[in-house]
Formats: C-alpha cells, sequence, structure tokens
C-alpha cells in the first residue's frame, strides 16, 4: 500500500482502518479471482481507490471514512454508472444509499462482505461488461 493511502487512513479510528485493510484484500482477491488483473491504488479525492490497470476494463471503487459519519465507513463508485442502483436492487438494506454513487455501512455491525465483493466485481469490469451487453449475438 502506498505511504499516501498509509498517511491518510492513519487519521482514521482503528476500526475504520482494520475494515480499510480487509477491504483491501477483499478487492484484490476479486481481481485474481475474476481475471481482471492487477489494480492501482491511490487517493483520488483523498480516498483511497483501487482501479484495474487494464484499459477500459472497469471503473473506479473508492473507501472513505469522515468525522461527519464516524460510525460508517462509505464505498463510491463513478456517478456516470449504474453500479449504486444495481446495488441498491441486488442488495436492499445492506448499506445506505445516497443515491448514485456512495453506499455506507455501520462500522459496528459485521461486515456486509459477500455485498461488497459483488460491488467490487460489477466495478472493476464494469466497462467490459457494458461492451459485452452491446455486442451483437453470436450467430
Amino acid at each position: 500500500m502506498s505511504l499516501d493511502i498509509l498517511n491518510q487512513i492513519d487519521r482514521w479510528p482503528e476500526t475504520a482502518q482494520q475494515h480499510l485493510l480487509a477491504l483491501r484484500a477483499l478487492f484484490h482477491e476479486v481481481a485474481q479471482d475474476a481475471g481482471i488483473g492487477p489494480l492501482d491504488e491511490s487517493l483520488k479525492w483523498c480516498q483511497p481507490s483501487w482501479r484495474p490497470r487494464k484499459a477500459r476494463m472497469g471503473t473506479t471503487l473508492r473507501l472513505n471514512w469522515s468525522p461527519d459519519a464516524p460510525a460508517h465507513l462509505a464505498a463510491y463508485v463513478d456517478c456516470k454508472t449504474d453500479l449504486a442502483s444495481q446495488m441498491s436492487t441486488r442488495f436492499p438494506g445492506q448499506f445506505h444509499y445516497d443515491g448514485r454513487r456512495a453506499m455506507s455501512f455501520a462500522l459496528a455491525q459485521p461486515m456486509p462482505e459477500d455485498a461488497i465483493r459483488q460491488l467490487a466485481l460489477l466495478t472493476f469490469t464494469y466497462h467490459r461488461a457494458k461492451r459485452s451487453a452491446c455486442a451483437p449475438p453470436c450467430p
């Protein structure tokens, strides 16, 4: 993990840091299992983020803890996608949804691992899935 990310999460409470580290491992596992390839890790908008290195494979998934909502950890997706909508349909009640990009969950509750695994897979394969959906049917 980059020093920039470590410095950023060092400001977070221990529980949020532990969740982030577990989610980071899960993101890399999802990418490996799905044949997505390696993920780039960086800070985007001062938030730890992950994105497939392969061009046009998927989009960025970010995590953040904020003192404005100290009991929650939030995941963010690109607001120009339908990812948040897909997640609210597939996993109603698993997250607090803000509409088009943010999904948060309580740090005091068990982490919704299955839902987050699906979120990572959908996010990291978003463009590939869209291209497949637009391809003409096979003869």
